[in-house]
Protein backbone atom coordinates (compact mmCIF):
# COMPACT_ATOMS: atom_id res chain seq x y z
CA UNK A 1 0.00 0.00 0.00
CA UNK A 2 1.49 3.78 -1.19
CA UNK A 3 1.61 6.17 1.98
CA UNK A 4 2.22 9.60 0.07
CA UNK A 5 3.11 12.61 2.30
CA UNK A 6 0.73 15.63 2.57
CA UNK A 7 2.28 18.03 4.74
CA UNK A 8 0.50 18.62 8.72
CA UNK A 9 1.18 22.12 9.02
CA UNK A 10 0.35 23.65 5.63
CA UNK A 11 -3.21 21.53 5.94
CA UNK A 12 -3.56 23.19 9.84
CA UNK A 13 -2.62 26.81 8.77
CA UNK A 14 -3.77 27.48 5.20
CA UNK A 15 -7.37 24.73 5.04
CA UNK A 16 -8.83 23.68 2.25
CA UNK A 17 -6.28 26.02 -0.24
CA UNK A 18 -3.22 23.62 0.98
CA UNK A 19 -5.06 20.38 0.83
CA UNK A 20 -6.14 21.12 -2.93
CA UNK A 21 -1.94 22.31 -3.45
CA UNK A 22 -1.33 18.81 -1.65
CA UNK A 23 -4.21 16.82 -3.95
CA UNK A 24 -2.29 18.43 -6.99
CA UNK A 25 0.88 17.05 -6.18
CA UNK A 26 -0.27 13.63 -5.15
CA UNK A 27 -2.25 13.68 -8.82
CA UNK A 28 0.97 14.60 -10.65
CA UNK A 29 3.32 11.38 -8.59
CA UNK A 30 1.00 9.10 -8.94
CA UNK A 31 0.33 6.44 -11.60
CA UNK A 32 -3.22 6.06 -10.95
CA UNK A 33 -3.23 2.57 -9.24
CA UNK A 34 -5.85 1.76 -6.80
CA UNK A 35 -3.56 0.99 -3.62
CA UNK A 36 -3.04 4.09 -2.90
CA UNK A 37 -4.21 6.20 -0.49
CA UNK A 38 -3.08 9.78 1.11
CA UNK A 39 -1.62 10.00 5.08
CA UNK A 40 0.40 12.71 7.00
CA UNK A 41 3.04 10.94 7.90
CA UNK A 42 5.74 9.67 4.83
CA UNK A 43 6.39 8.48 1.84
CA UNK A 44 6.47 4.48 2.38
CA UNK A 45 5.44 1.31 0.07
CA UNK A 46 4.39 -1.83 2.21
CA UNK A 47 6.06 -4.57 0.59
CA UNK A 48 7.24 -7.34 3.31
CA UNK A 49 9.57 -4.75 5.04
CA UNK A 50 13.46 -6.06 6.22
CA UNK A 51 15.37 -2.66 5.63
CA UNK A 52 13.30 0.21 6.26
CA UNK A 53 15.49 3.93 5.45
CA UNK A 54 13.98 7.06 7.23
CA UNK A 55 14.81 10.17 6.09
CA UNK A 56 13.41 13.94 6.48
CA UNK A 57 14.42 17.66 4.98
CA UNK A 58 13.94 19.46 1.79
CA UNK A 59 10.40 20.41 0.65
CA UNK A 60 11.75 21.77 -2.41
CA UNK A 61 12.55 18.21 -4.33
CA UNK A 62 9.64 16.39 -2.33
CA UNK A 63 7.74 15.78 -5.72
CA UNK A 64 10.38 14.39 -7.68
CA UNK A 65 11.46 12.42 -4.73
CA UNK A 66 7.78 11.44 -3.10
CA UNK A 67 7.91 9.52 -6.96
CA UNK A 68 11.77 8.63 -6.93
CA UNK A 69 11.33 6.23 -3.14
CA UNK A 70 8.01 5.07 -4.07
CA UNK A 71 8.99 3.83 -7.47
CA UNK A 72 12.14 2.23 -5.52
CA UNK A 73 10.59 1.20 -2.71
CA UNK A 74 8.27 -0.74 -4.92
CA UNK A 75 10.85 -2.37 -7.47
CA UNK A 76 13.26 -3.25 -4.18
CA UNK A 77 11.38 -6.40 -2.22
CA UNK A 78 12.14 -6.01 1.15
CA UNK A 79 12.81 -2.45 1.26
CA UNK A 80 10.95 0.71 2.42
CA UNK A 81 11.58 4.10 2.19
CA UNK A 82 10.08 6.85 4.41
CA UNK A 83 10.67 10.55 4.23
CA UNK A 84 9.14 13.68 5.61
CA UNK A 85 9.18 17.17 4.05
CA UNK A 86 9.76 19.34 7.01
CA UNK A 87 12.51 21.42 5.47
CA UNK A 88 16.62 21.44 5.14
CA UNK A 89 16.79 22.66 9.07
CA UNK A 90 14.96 20.50 10.29
CA UNK A 91 16.63 17.97 8.38
CA UNK A 92 19.99 18.93 9.03
CA UNK A 93 19.30 18.66 12.87
CA UNK A 94 17.36 14.98 12.60
CA UNK A 95 20.55 14.09 10.75
CA UNK A 96 22.99 15.39 13.32
CA UNK A 97 21.03 14.10 16.09
CA UNK A 98 20.62 10.23 14.38
CA UNK A 99 16.94 9.99 14.38
CA UNK A 100 17.29 9.06 10.79
CA UNK A 101 19.43 7.50 8.41
CA UNK A 102 19.25 9.99 6.02
CA UNK A 103 17.94 13.84 5.27
CA UNK A 104 17.86 16.23 2.16
CA UNK A 105 18.79 19.58 2.11
CA UNK A 106 19.37 22.59 -0.46
CA UNK A 107 21.86 24.49 1.82
CA UNK A 108 23.97 21.22 2.10
CA UNK A 109 25.74 21.35 5.36
CA UNK A 110 28.06 23.58 6.87
CA UNK A 111 31.39 23.00 8.32
CA UNK A 112 30.32 23.21 11.39
CA UNK A 113 27.54 20.78 10.93
CA UNK A 114 28.76 18.48 9.34
CA UNK A 115 31.63 18.24 12.17
CA UNK A 116 28.44 17.41 14.63
CA UNK A 117 28.00 13.93 12.36
CA UNK A 118 30.02 11.22 14.33
CA UNK A 119 29.24 8.97 11.70
CA UNK A 120 30.65 10.57 9.38
CA UNK A 121 28.74 12.32 6.11
CA UNK A 122 28.97 12.00 2.52
CA UNK A 123 26.47 14.89 0.53
CA UNK A 124 25.32 13.91 -2.63
CA UNK A 125 23.56 15.89 -5.19
CA UNK A 126 20.55 13.87 -6.67
CA UNK A 127 18.71 16.51 -8.73
CA UNK A 128 18.85 20.27 -8.90
CA UNK A 129 16.20 22.89 -9.42
CA UNK A 130 15.15 26.16 -9.96
CA UNK A 131 13.69 29.39 -7.75
CA UNK A 132 10.91 30.71 -8.92
CA UNK A 133 8.95 34.43 -8.45
CA UNK A 134 5.35 33.14 -8.65
CA UNK A 135 2.60 35.70 -8.49
CA UNK A 136 -0.80 36.44 -8.59
CA UNK A 137 -2.08 38.97 -11.45
CA UNK A 138 -5.15 38.67 -12.94
CA UNK A 139 -4.79 38.73 -16.71
CA UNK A 140 -1.20 38.93 -16.48
CA UNK A 141 0.10 35.89 -17.98
CA UNK A 142 3.74 37.18 -18.73
CA UNK A 143 5.65 38.94 -16.35
CA UNK A 144 9.23 40.49 -16.59
CA UNK A 145 11.05 41.42 -13.92
CA UNK A 146 15.10 43.45 -13.78
CA UNK A 147 17.01 42.16 -11.68
CA UNK A 148 17.70 45.86 -10.14
CA UNK A 149 13.86 45.29 -9.35
CA UNK A 150 13.04 41.87 -8.10
CA UNK A 151 15.48 42.24 -5.06
CA UNK A 152 14.02 45.78 -3.97
CA UNK A 153 10.59 44.31 -3.94
CA UNK A 154 11.93 41.95 -1.32
CA UNK A 155 13.37 44.82 0.87
CA UNK A 156 10.53 46.50 0.71
CA UNK A 157 11.19 49.22 -1.73
CA UNK A 158 9.15 48.75 -4.33
CA UNK A 159 5.27 47.95 -3.16
CA UNK A 160 3.26 48.98 -5.86
CA UNK A 161 2.55 46.79 -9.12
CA UNK A 162 2.25 50.37 -11.06
CA UNK A 163 5.77 51.19 -9.90
CA UNK A 164 7.71 53.04 -12.99
CA UNK A 165 10.40 50.11 -13.60
CA UNK A 166 7.68 47.45 -13.09
CA UNK A 167 6.11 48.96 -16.00
CA UNK A 168 8.98 50.16 -18.54
CA UNK A 169 9.80 46.64 -18.06
CA UNK A 170 5.93 45.54 -19.17
CA UNK A 171 5.18 47.67 -21.68
CA UNK A 172 2.72 45.92 -23.15
CA UNK A 173 0.76 44.75 -19.76
CA UNK A 174 -1.60 46.05 -17.31
CA UNK A 175 -0.78 45.86 -13.88
CA UNK A 176 -3.06 46.64 -11.29
CA UNK A 177 -3.27 49.56 -9.48
CA UNK A 178 -2.35 47.84 -5.85
CA UNK A 179 0.27 46.88 -3.50
CA UNK A 180 2.51 44.34 -4.06
CA UNK A 181 2.04 41.58 -1.13
CA UNK A 182 5.51 39.87 -0.97
CA UNK A 183 4.88 35.80 0.46
CA UNK A 184 8.28 34.73 2.19
CA UNK A 185 9.29 31.25 4.35
CA UNK A 186 8.37 30.81 7.73
CA UNK A 187 10.50 28.18 8.47
CA UNK A 188 14.05 27.27 8.02
CA UNK A 189 14.54 26.39 4.98
CA UNK A 190 16.86 25.76 2.41
CA UNK A 191 15.15 27.68 -0.71
CA UNK A 192 15.60 30.77 1.34
CA UNK A 193 19.06 30.28 1.53
CA UNK A 194 19.68 29.34 -1.99
CA UNK A 195 17.21 32.58 -3.02
CA UNK A 196 18.91 35.08 -0.62
CA UNK A 197 22.28 34.32 -1.53
CA UNK A 198 21.31 34.56 -5.40
CA UNK A 199 19.36 38.00 -4.21
CA UNK A 200 23.02 38.67 -2.06
CA UNK A 201 24.79 38.03 -4.93
CA UNK A 202 23.64 40.53 -7.42
CA UNK A 203 22.42 43.92 -5.04
CA UNK A 204 24.99 45.15 -2.25
CA UNK A 205 21.71 46.71 -0.61
CA UNK A 206 19.91 43.15 0.08
CA UNK A 207 23.61 41.80 1.13
CA UNK A 208 24.06 44.75 3.86
CA UNK A 209 20.33 44.23 4.97
CA UNK A 210 19.24 40.82 4.74
CA UNK A 211 21.99 38.57 3.96
CA UNK A 212 22.23 34.84 2.85
CA UNK A 213 20.56 32.39 5.27
CA UNK A 214 18.14 30.10 5.99
CA UNK A 215 15.97 32.30 7.90
CA UNK A 216 16.59 35.53 6.72
CA UNK A 217 15.43 38.98 8.42
CA UNK A 218 13.04 39.94 5.92
CA UNK A 219 11.82 43.16 6.18
CA UNK A 220 8.78 43.93 8.43
CA UNK A 221 6.42 45.86 6.42
CA UNK A 222 3.06 45.15 6.15
CA UNK A 223 2.81 43.56 2.66
CA UNK A 224 5.43 41.22 3.95
CA UNK A 225 3.71 37.85 4.98
CA UNK A 226 4.87 34.28 5.60
CA UNK A 227 3.89 30.72 5.14
CA UNK A 228 5.99 27.31 5.84
CA UNK A 229 7.56 25.03 3.21
CA UNK A 230 7.24 25.36 -0.61
CA UNK A 231 3.45 24.47 -0.87
CA UNK A 232 2.67 26.89 1.75
CA UNK A 233 3.82 30.06 0.36
CA UNK A 234 2.23 28.64 -3.36
CA UNK A 235 -0.90 28.73 -1.44
CA UNK A 236 -0.75 31.77 0.03
CA UNK A 237 0.14 33.70 -3.37
CA UNK A 238 -2.66 31.50 -4.82
CA UNK A 239 -5.45 33.14 -2.63
CA UNK A 240 -4.05 36.43 -2.29
CA UNK A 241 -4.76 39.22 -5.09
CA UNK A 242 -1.61 41.39 -6.54
CA UNK A 243 0.91 38.56 -3.93
CA UNK A 244 4.34 37.52 -5.24
CA UNK A 245 6.42 34.43 -3.35
CA UNK A 246 9.67 32.60 -4.20
CA UNK A 247 9.16 28.99 -4.78
CA UNK A 248 10.55 25.67 -6.01
CA UNK A 249 9.80 25.78 -10.11
CA UNK A 250 8.13 21.91 -9.56
CA UNK A 251 5.90 23.72 -6.76
CA UNK A 252 5.20 26.45 -8.99
CA UNK A 253 4.16 23.98 -11.96
CA UNK A 254 2.45 21.31 -10.69
CA UNK A 255 -0.01 23.92 -9.27
CA UNK A 256 -0.35 25.85 -12.22
CA UNK A 257 1.32 29.38 -11.21
CA UNK A 258 2.81 31.95 -13.42
CA UNK A 259 5.93 33.14 -12.97
CA UNK A 260 7.80 36.07 -13.56
CA UNK A 261 10.58 36.16 -16.24
CA UNK A 262 13.97 36.99 -14.84
CA UNK A 263 16.69 39.04 -16.09
CA UNK A 264 20.06 37.21 -16.17
CA UNK A 265 23.11 38.19 -15.72
CA UNK A 266 24.22 39.25 -19.49
CA UNK A 267 20.50 40.82 -19.43
CA UNK A 268 18.33 38.57 -21.31
CA UNK A 269 15.00 37.45 -19.11
CA UNK A 270 14.43 34.19 -19.15
CA UNK A 271 12.00 31.62 -18.34
CA UNK A 272 12.73 28.60 -16.19
CA UNK A 273 12.83 25.86 -17.43
CA UNK A 274 15.38 22.63 -17.59
CA UNK A 275 17.20 23.88 -21.18
CA UNK A 276 17.73 27.52 -18.70
CA UNK A 277 18.33 25.77 -15.38
CA UNK A 278 21.05 23.34 -17.00
CA UNK A 279 22.70 26.39 -18.70
CA UNK A 280 22.85 27.85 -15.30
CA UNK A 281 24.22 24.54 -13.77
CA UNK A 282 27.02 24.32 -16.34
CA UNK A 283 28.13 26.99 -14.33
CA UNK A 284 28.95 24.93 -11.23
CA UNK A 285 32.25 24.21 -10.38
CA UNK A 286 32.90 21.39 -7.72
CA UNK A 287 35.63 21.19 -5.36
CA UNK A 288 38.81 18.89 -6.02
CA UNK A 289 39.13 18.40 -2.22
CA UNK A 290 37.01 16.31 0.62
CA UNK A 291 34.77 16.62 3.15
CA UNK A 292 36.20 17.67 6.81
CA UNK A 293 36.75 14.60 8.53
CA UNK A 294 36.42 11.97 6.12
CA UNK A 295 37.77 11.22 2.21
CA UNK A 296 34.57 11.72 0.54
CA UNK A 297 34.60 13.79 -1.85
CA UNK A 298 33.12 17.24 -1.65
CA UNK A 299 30.25 17.37 -3.71
CA UNK A 300 28.82 21.02 -2.68
CA UNK A 301 28.54 23.55 -5.62
CA UNK A 302 26.72 26.84 -5.66
CA UNK A 303 25.66 29.00 -8.89
CA UNK A 304 24.81 32.14 -7.26
CA UNK A 305 24.40 33.79 -10.38
CA UNK A 306 25.36 31.89 -13.20
CA UNK A 307 26.46 33.44 -17.02
CA UNK A 308 25.44 32.49 -20.22
CA UNK A 309 22.77 33.92 -22.32
CA UNK A 310 20.33 31.49 -21.74
CA UNK A 311 20.62 30.88 -18.28
CA UNK A 312 18.03 30.97 -15.76
CA UNK A 313 19.40 33.31 -12.91
CA UNK A 314 18.44 31.51 -9.65
CA UNK A 315 19.39 27.63 -9.68
CA UNK A 316 20.51 25.16 -6.93
CA UNK A 317 21.49 21.22 -6.57
CA UNK A 318 19.78 20.07 -3.85
CA UNK A 319 21.91 17.03 -1.85
CA UNK A 320 20.96 13.94 0.36
CA UNK A 321 22.83 13.55 3.36
CA UNK A 322 24.41 10.32 4.08
CA UNK A 323 25.91 8.40 7.05
CA UNK A 324 29.43 6.87 6.10
CA UNK A 325 29.40 4.43 8.68
CA UNK A 326 26.11 2.94 9.54
CA UNK A 327 23.82 -0.85 9.74
CA UNK A 328 25.63 -2.75 6.89
CA UNK A 329 22.20 -3.45 5.52
CA UNK A 330 21.06 -0.15 5.58
CA UNK A 331 24.04 0.99 3.95
CA UNK A 332 23.47 -1.54 1.09
CA UNK A 333 19.69 -0.30 0.20
CA UNK A 334 21.30 2.97 0.49
CA UNK A 335 23.96 2.40 -2.20
CA UNK A 336 21.12 0.59 -3.93
CA UNK A 337 18.33 3.85 -3.50
CA UNK A 338 20.77 6.19 -4.64
CA UNK A 339 21.97 3.99 -8.33
CA UNK A 340 18.38 4.21 -8.63
CA UNK A 341 17.71 8.04 -8.78
CA UNK A 342 20.93 8.83 -10.80
CA UNK A 343 19.64 6.19 -13.65
CA UNK A 344 18.13 7.48 -16.87
CA UNK A 345 14.98 5.80 -15.82
CA UNK A 346 14.86 8.15 -12.61
CA UNK A 347 16.26 11.38 -13.88
CA UNK A 348 14.14 11.56 -17.84
CA UNK A 349 11.22 11.98 -14.72
CA UNK A 350 12.68 15.43 -14.25
CA UNK A 351 11.72 17.35 -16.64
CA UNK A 352 7.69 16.46 -16.09
CA UNK A 353 7.83 17.78 -12.57
CA UNK A 354 9.79 20.90 -12.87
CA UNK A 355 13.48 19.49 -12.03
CA UNK A 356 16.96 19.74 -13.99
CA UNK A 357 18.15 16.28 -14.79
CA UNK A 358 21.95 15.96 -14.06
CA UNK A 359 24.35 16.05 -16.33
CA UNK A 360 26.35 12.26 -16.85
CA UNK A 361 29.52 14.02 -15.57
CA UNK A 362 27.62 14.74 -12.36
CA UNK A 363 25.90 11.44 -12.09
CA UNK A 364 29.07 9.96 -12.19
CA UNK A 365 30.64 11.76 -9.69
CA UNK A 366 27.76 10.98 -6.81
CA UNK A 367 28.20 7.32 -7.92
CA UNK A 368 31.34 7.57 -6.94
CA UNK A 369 30.85 9.42 -3.55
CA UNK A 370 28.20 7.03 -2.90
CA UNK A 371 31.01 3.62 -2.36
CA UNK A 372 32.27 6.10 0.70
CA UNK A 373 28.18 4.56 2.38
CA UNK A 374 29.33 1.29 4.27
Amino acid sequence: MFLLTTWKCINRTLGKEALLLTAILLSACSDGSRDEKVTTDAVTVDNGVQVQLNGSGASFPFPIYAKWFRDFSRSETGVQVNYQPKGSSAGIQDFIAGVVDFAASDAAMTEREIAEVTQGVVLLPVTAGEVVLAYNLEGVDELKLPRDVYPEIFLGKIDHWQDPRIIAANPNVVLPDSAITVVTRADASGTSYVFSGHLSAINDNFQSAVGQSTTPNWPGGANFVSAPKNDGIAAEVRQTPGAIGYVNYGVAKLTDLPVARLENKVGNFVSPGPAAGGAALANAQFSAGTLPGNNAPNLIAWVPDPTGNNAYPIVSFTWLLVYVDQDNDKAAAMRRLVDYVLSDEAQAEANALGYIPLPQNVREKVREAAQYIK
